[in-house]
């Protein structure tokens, strides 16, 4: 059986159904959608669009209104969700959910980002450093996990439209690409990089400034990792840049599962 697996920081879900978000999913035919920065509580969301099409909705909304929140959908109900990773600051943002299948697991995460400053940027590390120990945690019971969404982190030079100017910028900082590294050392793969190797100019961002995205002046920071047993499985990994609800496009991948 085929699996197919759509992430997407949707930049505030209610603004990209009113883009025709749901036009989209229905010719793109997903089994399980990870959603990032949804800016919304459950109640806001207009869950029976989703249900129509066949999915099961979980939401993850931040406490604070209007920020933050990840959501998964799918087709295929899940075993187990959980919401959360125990952590009071990170499970206050929203910013990781998880759904246990028979055989393996997806979890939607929204890694914060520094750009509003060092405070946030202190966040983000403290972020990694936990996510880190979590994931290790993980993989001990679970084999087969695929973590889904907005690293807010560009790995290489290959990721970013311009890797000299940005080399001081927070989500290409070497501490952060470093960290990155040592989640791949660590029994985990880039589905994306893994099956397209060597491509270039593949962008899952771009700020709304400067005419960026028409430029394709863009980031690679949303990703599908998979446990590094499961990549025999992987079958495809694409990039959707002409989904345009949101300053994000979606990310997809296939697994024989």
């Amino acid at each position: 059986m085929s699996i197919k697996i759509l992430t997407y920081n949707v930049n505030g879900i209610r603004s990209a159904l009113s883009k025709n978000l749901i036009a989209f999913l229905e010719r793109e035919n997903p089994d399980i959608v990870c959603f990032q920065e949804l800016k919304a509580m459950p109640d806001q969301i207009d869950q029976p669009l989703f249900e129509a099409l066949g999915y099961n909705c979980y939401w993850f909304s931040a406490q604070k209104k209007g920020y933050s929140g990840v959501g998964i959908l799918s087709k295929i109900k899940p075993n187990n969700l959980k919401y959360g990773v125990g952590h009071d600051v990170f499970d206050y943002e929203g910013r990781i959910l998880q759904a246990d299948f028979d055989g393996f697991s997806v979890i939607s995460a929204y890694f914060p980002s520094g750009t509003s400053g060092d405070l946030r940027q202190d966040v983000k590390y403290a972020f990694l450093d936990f996510f880190y120990n979590h994931l290790d945690y993980l993989k001990s019971m679970i084999p087969n996990i695929i973590i889904c969404g907005d690293y807010n982190i560009c790995h290489e030079a290959i990721d970013i439209h311009d890797p000299v100017s940005n080399k001081n910028s927070t989500g290409f900082l070497p501490q952060e690409r470093a960290w990155m590294s040592s989640l791949f050392n660590n029994g985990f793969t880039d589905t994306f990089r893994f099956l397209n190797p060597g491509v270039k100019h593949k962008y899952t961002w771009w700020t709304f400034r400067a005419n960026a995205r028409a430029n394709n002046k863009g980031w690679r920071i949303d990703y599908h990792m998979v446990t590094d047993q499961m990549t025999d499985k992987l079958l495809a990994a694409s990039i959707l840049p002409g989904a345009v609800h949101s300053d994000h496009c979606p990310v997809v991948v296939d697994i024989d599962y």
